[in-house]
């Protein structure tokens, strides 16, 4: 009978271990899952005007993927010294803009 009461009273204990446990781990799971929602920023989305390669000024060009100070420059340059683009390859004419600057901005640019 002893040994049955023993056991009895080593069960309750092993449940209230477990539901303490199983408590602890809800709580910790919520608490991580609430956390992960305050802490989660919102995306910026960035809005990528078009470029027209014959009305730009430096500061539109400079917006271009891999087109800096020195490569506006020489877009303005070009054209005041030859005219206007005549199309969007014309690009590729001006001293500094290979292919690759044209396929990283052809979405971007229009005549």
């Amino acid at each position: 009978m002893v040994t049955l009461l023993m056991d009895i009273y080593l069960q309750g204990i092993n449940m209230k271990f477990l539901l303490k446990a199983l408590f602890c781990a809800l709580l910790t799971t919520t608490l991580l899952f609430n956390i992960s929602l305050v802490s989660a920023e919102p995306k910026a989305v960035t809005i990528q005007q078009v470029v027209n390669l014959n009305k730009s000024t430096l500061d539109d060009l400079v917006t271009l993927k891999g087109v800096g100070q020195k490569k506006a420059q020489a877009i303005l340059a070009y054209r005041e010294q030859i005219g206007a683009f005549k199309s969007i390859t014309d690009l590729t004419k001006v001293k500094g803009i290979g292919e690759k600057i044209l396929i990283d901005n052809k979405e971007r640019l229009k005549i």
